[in-house]
């Protein structure tokens, strides 16, 4: 009879072997060369890891810094608000709805009644507090969770498909991820690197390059070509038929401290205008990535010095753009960049226009209307106060305008509902969950997304 400790010798030995024949494999295996996710290279592992240890900085950081510069003046408002007729739109194809972020007074039905509340996905990394909005292609939505999993469901919350491109490696990285519906395929960009397109009625994936720096702005599409902003504040432009770059713009590069994604915007006749973490802003030509004006929107202030960058979606509205830094909201000729007005307010969620009138709600809990075109204040109410004192302190995380009602989602849980032509707060519903995306409506239901991956449906 064999000795026993020589037996369990040799199958140690076995189980060495083969634990080292599947390392090597490992080690040396890639993914093909039509999906190119991942090559198994020393630089991309170390790339992760970089990574990986930013997104851990980054949650240090949170904790210590925060924006003091905060409204706090209450105006009664003494002038009558018009509005126009409400918008029924039946699809939201991308963040801020179109290439112009322009959100005016959208048809809504109310929020009488829950007619869908689902967990979908799986979010577990809380380090940014505001999040992608859903999107809505005919009677489906599309979302995403925090682990890169792309879901597409119907309106009763049933999962059609879902889709993850990511592997082992990348599996502690937070994974914040910019959709964009176009041409009836979903285009995706992340702060990983990867630009990709799936079909969306599939799910299958069209193609994959992988940039190798950070996306960090949300994705735009027009004319056939992905705009994006990359962490170096490059600009760029990406083919839609395979990834590749059309034209690349090197603007000031600056420390991202925040996961808030940069803003872009595409007017109608197909000039970009792009909002950088360094402050800057350009209007660009997206035919061929000629730079007809730039800017510094931060003067000779240093209080960023100390704070992170943070600002709202650029919103273009006829010859007028229309943005918030977390120190001031601006006014800007689109032509030829001239400041048209400063105001020391701000909100990272989009300012609405609607008529002559600039609606936005701070993050802070102040629902503002601005005069157009002079941005004179003709309103400022806080709607947190209409909670209970204990639940007064808490942050904004977006709004939207519904027949006149608006809708503000709150980091700590509540849909606060006001009037836009009064200006004041009426009634609140408790969701309990953070809401980390702002409201949509669609098809006259509004939706909510929260920090737990719940879907909530009104109508």
């Amino acid at each position: 009879m064999q000795d026993p400790n020589l037996q369990s010798f040799q199958m140690n030995n076995k189980k060495k072997l083969v634990f080292i024949i599947i390392f090597v494999f490992l080690s040396n295996c890639s993914f093909d060369d039509k999906t190119g996710i991942w090559s198994g290279s020393k630089e991309e592992k170390n790339r992760i890891s970089e990574l990986e240890e930013k997104q851990n900085e980054v949650i240090d950081i949170n904790k210590i810094y925060s924006s003091e510069n905060k409204y706090t003046k209450e105006i009664i408002l003494k002038t009558k608000i018009n509005l126009t007729e409400p918008s029924k739109n039946i699809s939201w194809y991308m963040s801020g709805l179109n290439n112009q972020n322009f959100l005016g007074n959208i048809y809504s039905t109310g929020i009488d009644k829950i007619f869908l509340k689902k967990k979908i996905g799986k979010n577990y990394l809380s380090l940014s507090q505001v999040t992608n909005s859903i999107l809505f292609y005919r009677s489906n939505i599309i979302l995403s969770d925090d682990k890169g999993t792309i879901f597409n469901i119907n309106n009763n919350g049933k999962i059609n498909w879902k889709k993850n491109i990511y592997k082992k490696i990348y599996k502690k990285i937070y994974k914040n991820l910019s959709l964009s519906i176009y041409k009836d395929k979903i285009y995706v960009a992340d702060n990983i690197g990867f630009i990709y397109a799936i079909s969306l009625d599939s799910g299958n994936i069209i193609w994959i390059k992988n940039h190798g720096i950070p996306l960090k702005s949300k994705i735009k599409i027009f004319q056939d070509k992905i705009f994006l902003i990359n962490q170096e504040n490059r600009i760029l432009s990406f083919s839609i038929e395979d990834g590749s770059v059309i034209w690349d713009i090197r603007s000031i590069s600056s420390f991202i401290k925040s996961q808030n994604l940069l803003s872009l915007a595409v007017s109608k006749q197909g000039y970009i205008i792009a909002s950088t973490s360094a402050g800057d802003l350009l209007k660009i030509n997206s035919r061929n990535g000629k730079v007809l004006w730039s800017l510094n929107t931060l003067g000779s202030s240093l209080e960023h010095a100390t704070d992170f960058f943070k600002s709202s979606d650029v919103v273009i509205s006829n010859k007028s753009i229309i943005f918030s830094t977390h120190s001031s909201i601006f006014s800007f000729n689109m032509d030829n960049g001239f400041i048209n007005w400063e105001i020391k307010l701000s909100s990272i969620a989009i300012p609405i226009i609607d008529g002559n009138n600039i609606f936005f709600v701070s993050e802070s809990g102040y629902f503002v209307i601005l005069d157009l075109v002079s941005g004179k204040i003709i309103s400022s109410t806080n709607i947190l106060k209409i909670l209970k004192k204990k639940h007064q302190s808490t942050k904004i995380t977006g709004f939207i305008m519904g027949s006149g009602k608006i809708y503000a989602a709150t980091l700590n849980g509540f849909l606060i509902v006001g009037s836009a032509y009064s200006g004041k707060a009426e009634s609140f519903i408790k969701i309990k969950d953070p809401i980390t995306s702002s409201p949509i409506i669609n098809n006259g239901k509004l939706y909510l997304y929260t920090e737990k991956s719940k879907i909530i449906g009104f109508h």
